[in-house]
């Protein structure tokens, strides 16, 4: 079966999971991947479905021993482990990277999203940065693309941890046309203190104030 058509029939099965109804193309992926090379690092792929943009990072050179691929759908998760079986798949939802044991401090060089924040809480988008960044280095970017006009993360959610994004750049040769955000931790934030609000999450109030 195709890719396009398998992607279709998860999302009919379960749209709410599978936000998109195609898998990204090949242009987006390129663009997703363009600032990643082997000395990046370990890679963390977040909704990796049938592995677009997996495929493109072993083509920079990651070697799949240095990705990690987390994936809720159960049968994307199967295909995936076919598709790249030295990478590790994790089947699991990404807002509970903090949980996981599977996921060190400080492993990563980069997260790539490929993950629907926009239809997403922000309590559950905040989870999957929290995650994100404790995963990655100092140094470490968190890439997501987006259909809309500016970053699919809030900049309520990005002052609240200490992050700041960068357009790296778009591509119209996607079905629909997508942009790519680059987000990487803010230098002007004091590291103790932001640290410590990604590696241990919000007070309730605050919380509260970001989901309203």
């Amino acid at each position: 079966m195709k890719d396009s058509l398998f992607f279709l029939r998860q999302w009919a099965m379960a749209p709410l999971r599978t936000a998109a109804v195609a898998p990204s193309g090949r242009a987006l992926a390129r663009l997703m991947t363009s600032e990643i090379t082997p000395a990046t690092g370990p890679v963390i792929e977040l909704g990796p479905g049938t592995g677009v943009f997996t495929n493109a990072l072993r083509n920079r050179g990651v070697a799949e021993h240095n990705l990690t691929l987390v994936e809720l759908n159960p049968d994307f998760a199967l295909l995936l482990k076919h598709r790249f079986p030295s990478a590790r798949v994790l089947q699991m939802n990404a807002a509970d990277l903090s949980a996981s044991a599977d996921m060190r401090e400080d492993s990563a060089g980069a997260v790539l999203s490929g993950l629907g924040v926009l239809s997403m809480p922000t309590g559950v988008v905040v989870k999957i940065m929290q995650g994100a960044f404790r995963c990655l280095g100092p140094t470490g970017a968190f890439y997501q693309f987006t259909y809309g006009p500016r970053c699919p993360v809030s900049k309520s959610v990005m002052n609240f941890l200490g992050l700041q994004s960068e357009r790296i750049g778009g591509t119209l040769f996607n079905l629909p046309p997508a942009s790519v955000y680059r987000i990487t931790r803010a230098p002007s934030w004091p590291n103790e203190m932001r640290e410590r609000r990604i590696a241990n999450g919000a007070s309730r109030r605050q919380s509260d104030a970001l989901s309203r």
